[in-house]
């Protein structure tokens, strides 16, 4: 049981939290500009850390733990590899999702097609995302609350389901008042804690007798353990074989497919989702390509270390635990090596992880159904006021939805893979609609639903496992998109000039629609666009491998691998002041 003082702790943190929500209240009911957007006026360091909050979930040290138990530190490498997907958003659509002035990443559906097919798709978008895909999203998130808060109290998952659903209306509450700047500055506030309470415990497991450090851990655990790179060519655990293993074809199914052609919440090829809803709130489009940058150096290279010291620490304090039960180990951590205090403040840190990441997808979620289903379909014309409460209204319906979903929801394993071979190919779409005039609607509906069947094909006919089945599963989808693009009619002419005209998202693709309409030439140069890529993608995996080697002692590769790491921002920042040229 908590310890008094831990008790105050979280409650003095709920206080925080709901003090915050409470002083945006009122900016929040102004619209729903202001309910979904800030206004359009977040700065970047509220709106990326907004982003890293989002995505860390309270069950995500358990996967990364888990993951290492499995893996080795290598393990990592099944969510490292979206690293080029992210930093292609900061500097190939972040400025253009700003541009682009529309309140949902749905509502860019009628602003880039046109017709029927444009309207039935946005209406689709907005019921299966906003709720079927987030509902689901948030009660796999609820299920692992009530796993942390059963292994720390030590009760029946009755109880900690009560729990769970007692947060989660508190979150829907807060949500459905403050609007997301609300949101935004308590996942600021939320992620400041979490991530302390994460490097508290992880310095704290450090320092037990039982592990006795870095070295301690060197000593305790198989070197290859260590490693930061799978070893490639043959599968198998890096306990029986020495080192992470994998097949030749896993590494490049992760590395150069995933990353680009596979739709998964938080790392949409092209930006998407909450994320597209940070860049649409910022102030410009400076602040968006800033934000977005921040979350992918954040997101990748700074905040995995203290998880993975902790998962390393838990393999060596709880070495019987079953390989199920392993994720486990960074809760019993939490558990049994934290004094008073201490606990309350990563329990607290877990609550802040929770909270931050169900109040974006509540408002995210409700901005679809209102923006993109509600006042696009059913009542258009009535005034702010009306879709504001309607709009909290939407949030406290989520809350419920997602609440029920907990007593459904029995475990998440294998999820994530489904999610990323059941939209494999679509992602390829998501980038292309920006840069070629000739994708359609029809593509994209395409795009969404031959990935069932290719997975079915996969897995059913020919018995092909993830990650190997992405290759056929891509295939089966990008030829289905494609052969449907060049059989249907293309855009409307008039939409599509009208979203070049807005955007200018530059690039060859447009140049055949721009000479016969006579539209003069923009956008910014995709060479120069595909530099900055390169050197950020670079930038934030030396930046991750300079702080894992400085952490674990190996100054020799370390320290030469953060003068990289700080002379590639330089660059890049040098790069940004001087911005690509607008022209073809």
């Amino acid at each position: 049981m908590l310890h008094a003082f831990d008790t105050v702790i979280i409650l003095l943190y709920f206080a925080v939290s709901l003090a915050i929500c409470l002083y945006y209240s009122r900016r929040a009911g102004r619209s729903t500009e202001e309910f979904f957007l800030s206004g359009r006026r977040l700065p970047w360091w509220i709106a990326g850390m907004a982003m890293v909050a989002t995505t860390f979930a309270a069950d995500t040290p358990l996967a990364v733990t888990e993951l290492v138990a499995g893996k080795g530190i290598a393990g990592n490498w099944l969510w490292w590899n979206m690293v080029a997907g992210s930093v292609l958003t900061v500097f190939f659509f972040a400025k253009l999702w700003r541009r682009a002035g529309i309140m949902t990443d749905v509502e860019f559906i009628e602003m880039r097609y046109s017709g029927a097919p444009a309207a039935f798709l946005r209406g689709f978008k907005a019921v299966y995302l906003g709720v079927f895909m987030n509902c689901v999203i948030m009660g796999w998130v609820n299920v692992a609350l009530a796993e942390i808060l059963g292994v720390i109290f030590a009760v029946d998952r009755a109880y900690t389901l009560y729990a769970v659903m007692a947060c989660m209306l508190l979150v829907g509450v807060y949500s459905a008042v403050a609007g997301q700047w609300g949101v935004a500055v308590t996942d600021f506030f939320q992620f400041i804690i979490a991530m302390t309470g994460c490097i508290v415990l992880a310095v704290k497991v450090l320092g037990l007798p039982a592990v006795g450090g870095v070295a301690g851990l060197k000593a305790a655990l198989p070197p290859q353990v260590f490693s930061f790179f799978p070893g490639v060519g043959s599968a198998g655990s890096y306990i029986a074989q020495g080192a992470m293993a994998v097949s030749f074809s896993a590494f490049l199914a992760h590395m150069a497919v995933q990353w680009w052609a596979s739709w998964y919440p938080g790392a949409e090829p092209g930006g998407g989702g909450y994320v597209a809803q940070k860049m649409m709130a910022a102030r410009d489009e400076r602040h968006s390509l800033l934000a977005t940058l921040w979350f992918s150096i954040a997101h990748y290279a700074l905040r995995p270390w203290p998880w993975i010291i902790v998962a390393l620490a838990s393999l060596v304090l709880y070495p019987d635990l079953p390989a199920e039960e392993k994720k486990t180990g960074f809760i019993l951590a939490m558990r049994d090596c934290l004094p008073p205090g201490l606990l309350g403040l990563v329990v607290a840190a877990f609550l802040a992880a929770y909270m931050s990441t169900i109040s974006t997808h509540l408002n995210w979620g409700s901005s679809y159904l209102i923006n993109d289903l509600y006042r696009r379909f059913i009542v258009r014309g009535a005034v702010e006021r009306h879709y504001v409460v309607v709009s909290r209204l939407t949030t406290l319906a989520l809350v419920v939805i997602s609440s029920l979903l907990i007593l459904v929801i029995k475990s998440i394993s294998g999820a994530w893979a489904f999610i990323i071979e059941c939209g494999a190919g679509l992602g390829l779409v998501l980038i292309l609609r920006w840069y070629w005039w000739r994708v359609n609607a029809w593509s994209e509906i395409v795009a969404m639903i031959a990935p069932f069947a290719g997975f079915a094909l996969a897995r059913f006919a020919f018995e092909m496992a993830f990650p190997e089945s992405l290759f056929f599963i891509v295939a089966f989808t990008s030829t289905a998109w494609l052969a449907t693009t060049f059989l249907t009619r293309p855009t409307d002419p008039r939409t599509l000039a009208a979203f070049y005209r807005r955007v200018y998202p530059g690039g060859p693709g447009w140049r055949r629609f721009r000479e016969a309409e006579g539209i003069e030439a923009g956008g910014e140069s995709l060479t120069g666009l595909a530099v900055n890529w390169l050197i950020g993608i670079l930038l934030v995996y030396v930046a991750l491998f300079a702080i894992g080697n400085l952490i674990f002692g190996d100054y020799g590769a370390g320290l030469p691998l953060a003068g990289a790491a700080v002379f590639l921002f330089a660059l890049l920042a040098r790069r940004l002041r001087n911005n690509s040229p607008r022209t073809e």
